[in-house]
């Protein structure tokens, strides 16, 4: 059984946390939030594959580097690891760009301030 794959998935999964811890992006955020976008993500794709291997769509290839490991007919335990990647960097993504676009709005809004003229707090302050 070779571990390629499954490897290269975790190593892939661990940059997400590392990514994640280091800038708060969404577990690091809220846990509990997280945590059910995870599992409502994670129940939507298994339903979904489920779906494609009993109407045949789907199925599990042959190859030298998946385990061979199965958690049921046609859904190799890669594919657990695989749908965490991919749950994760989504949920990554959607914090990164929640923070991009709150520092754009911010920076927007502070120069708009600093543009219109000195404010009451400014004359105050000299």
């Amino acid at each position: 059984m070779s571990f390629l794959y499954l490897l290269g998935l975790i190593v892939s999964i661990s940059g997400m946390i590392v990514l994640d811890r280091r800038f708060g992006l969404f577990f690091w955020r809220d846990a509990r939030r997280a945590t059910v976008v995870y599992l409502v993500g994670m129940a939507s794709f298994l339903a979904w594959d489920v779906a494609g291997i009993q109407a045949g769509i789907f199925f599990r290839g042959e190859t030298q580097i998946l385990t061979g490991l199965q958690v049921a007919p046609e859904l190799p335990v890669e594919e657990l690891f695989f749908l965490t990647l991919l749950i994760f960097s989504g949920m990554n993504l959607f914090g990164a760009g929640e923070r991009f676009l709150g520092r754009r709005a911010h920076s927007r809004t502070g120069s708009a301030a600093s543009a219109s003229g000195p404010s009451a707090a400014d004359g105050d302050a000299r």
